[in-house]
């Protein structure tokens, strides 16, 4: 294996953050890879749940719905995301989702920076 091909980890709730509202699992950032220029996490949201609305001063944000369906704020719109559905956010721009669906919410997330940050809203943590 070349030293330009690494390996970080998989999925698993064991290495995710554990909210009221769902988990998030942080795959590539600059704190397990030092010379990023990207965020890529895996993201779950339980039925009836929300995230705490916030933005991110520093980055975009994309968004991939896997599975489930989503109400998704973003500022002040909102629209309603399946599976197979992507999202652009800009930066500085208020925005959570709600899981109006039965399952749980699966979603992948990228920022085009190492160093993704977040300036909440509401009450809750990243």
């Amino acid at each position: 294996m070349s030293n330009a091909v690494r390996h970080t980890n998989r999925v698993s709730r064991d290495q995710a953050a554990v909210h009221d509202w769902g988990s998030i699992q942080w795959l590539v950032n600059r704190e397990s890879f030092p010379t990023t220029g990207i965020t890529f996490g895996y993201v779950e949201i339980e039925p009836g749940q929300k995230n705490p609305k916030h933005h991110h001063p520093n980055s975009d944000e994309i968004l991939y719905l896997i599975e489930g369906e989503l109400e998704h704020s973003i500022g002040a719109e909102s629209v309603v995301l399946k599976p197979g559905d992507v999202l652009h956010i800009s930066s500085n721009v208020p925005h959570d989702a709600r899981n109006t669906g039965k399952v749980t919410a699966r979603m992948v997330v990228g920022y085009p920076t190492g160093d993704r940050r977040i300036v909440m809203h509401e009450a809750g943590i990243d």
